[in-house]
């Protein structure tokens, strides 16, 4: 019978890094190159959205002057036939681009003709 007898043929000092540094003008190129292809994926991502060549049909619409004291609310309340006002009053401040409910005497609105 053989004996094996394993002696360390080598010794281990510190052990070898290898650094990679980065200027600042690597970074920008690792920048710009990952911005570049987060871009292009947003693109090709968005070429994806569905439309149609054809318009939608337009809401019959009758004009309605605001009277002093009259309310968004008081107006969506009158030309809501189903009673949700709430939706009446996105719908009218949709269809005249208005920012906020406040609204000045005098003023024109659309709103939308509810048939019954």
């Amino acid at each position: 019978m053989s004996t094996l007898s394993l002696a360390p043929s080598f010794t281990t000092s510190a052990p070898v890094r290898s650094t990679v540094r980065l200027t600042r003008r690597g970074r920008l190129v690792v920048f710009v190159t990952s911005l570049f292809l987060v871009l292009a994926v947003a693109f090709m991502l968005a070429g994806g959205a569905v439309g149609t060549g054809s318009a939608g049909e337009p809401v019959p619409t009758e004009v309605v002057q605001v009277a002093p004291g009259d309310t968004l609310w008081g107006i969506a309340s009158d030309a809501a036939a189903d009673g949700d006002v709430r939706s009446m009053m996105t719908e009218i401040e949709r269809l005249n681009a208005l920012e906020s409910a406040s609204l000045a005497a005098g003023q024109k609105l659309r709103v939308p003709v509810v048939s019954d």
